[in-house]
């Protein structure tokens, strides 16, 4: 009895610090789940400002600049309307979503989300397909397409990809299940699997196909034009003139013209005056004309290189994902799922970028709208 009553308050006092190092714990570790979250929801919510302002900004480009109001610009344009579509109608939710992992909203918004979503990604991704399909007939049948390429037609290229990404968006709605209870996720039902594979191969694996062979036949018949160009045929000789101060002579490949007056040399110093010469450079036009255009084609490739290369790391682990969970239910992971959704939410911030930044008339345009607004200001 003696022992017993010994050992019953060690017992209690262990268990009380068990208790407080637990509770200690716990806390810790909602803390760290508070700053994890702060941390995500800064980091999203800057993806999406930026996503809108970028493609705000192009669409305000060519809106001010009557040089870019060109067929094609407006097919650009129109992918920077559906990119910000993206960043205003889906990204927001979708950060409160992503650092919650609750749906708070109900199923009617879940529902306009969802349909937002899908047809505002498929719409972009179909985007890129009209402007590479709009490039490949310019460069093919330049002359031709010439005249076909006018504003109502690139119109009717664009109502076809928004038609066909809301055709993908469309099904989930009419087996959509309304609980009774309180909805707490909010995501597309993949048990539908040839759903799953309608939507998967209609908006990403299709368009990525006929994107590749777009660009690839770009690229040779880009390759052609250089090669076409004979090495042996002699063109006209280009001149090149620019006035030269204190020039000691004419170089080899150069002829000097001596212009001006010279000055007898001053006795007292022995010095003579200064020369003004004009260096004359021939060079031949055909050769010249082969190294503009090799530069041109060397920076078209490495666009395009640029194009295909961010459209496939944003959105292939998503698809490829989404076809994977459809087939195996246990390989779902919420985070990883949630990284694959954002990476692809993230094209969206890039596409503003590259078909902008490298068209020099963007960039011209660009910068003096900025410098426009900010007199303003």
């Amino acid at each position: 009895m003696e022992l017993s009553g010994q050992v019953e308050p060690t017992q209690r006092v262990n268990t009380t610090n068990d208790s407080f190092t637990t509770n200690s714990s716990i806390v810790d570790e909602s803390a760290e789940s508070v700053a994890y979250q702060i941390s995500l929801a800064v980091i999203l919510s800057i993806i999406t400002l930026a996503t809108t302002l970028s493609n705000a900004f192009v669409i305000a480009t060519i809106s001010q600049s009557k040089k870019l109001q060109t067929p094609a610009n407006f097919l650009i344009a129109s992918l920077a309307v559906t990119d910000l579509l993206v960043s205003i109608l889906v990204m927001p939710i979708c950060v409160l979503y992503t650092v919650i992992h609750t749906w708070t909203l109900g199923q009617i918004v879940c529902d306009i989300w969802l349909s937002s979503d899908i047809t505002c990604c498929t719409a972009s991704i179909l985007h890129l397909c009209v402007i590479a399909l709009d490039r490949y007939w310019a460069i093919t049948d330049a002359v031709e397409y010439s005249k076909k390429r006018t504003t109502g037609r690139a119109a009717g290229m664009v109502a076809t990809a928004w038609v066909i990404a809301i055709s993908i968006s469309l099904p989930p709605l009419f087996w959509r299940q309304v609980k009774a209870d309180e909805l707490t996720s909010c995501s597309v039902n993949t048990d539908h699997i040839f759903y799953t594979i309608y939507s998967t191969f209609g908006a990403f694996y299709i368009p990525t196909l006929l994107l590749i062979v777009l660009y690839g036949r770009i690229y040779v018949e880009a390759r052609k034009r250089i090669l076409k160009q004979s090495p042996k045929k002699v063109g006209k000789r280009l001149t090149s003139a620019h006035l030269v101060s204190n020039s000691p002579g004419s170089a080899a490949s150069t002829s000097s013209l001596q212009c001006g007056r010279h000055d007898a040399p001053s006795s007292d110093t022995g010095s003579s005056t200064s020369e003004n010469q004009v260096k004359v450079t021939l060079s031949d036009a055909v050769l010249e004309k082969k190294r503009i255009s090799a530069a041109r084609e060397r920076k078209a490739t490495k666009t395009l290189g640029i194009i295909l290369g961010a459209y496939i790391i944003c959105w292939l682990p998503f698809f490829i994902y989404t076809l994977l969970v459809a087939t195996c239910d246990t390989c779902f992971n919420p985070e990883l799922f949630d990284f694959f959704t954002w990476l692809g939410y993230l094209n969206s911030l890039i596409n503003p970028i590259i078909y902008t930044m490298s068209n020099e008339d963007f960039k011209k345009a660009f910068h003096k709208l900025t410098r426009f607004r900010c007199c303003r200001l």
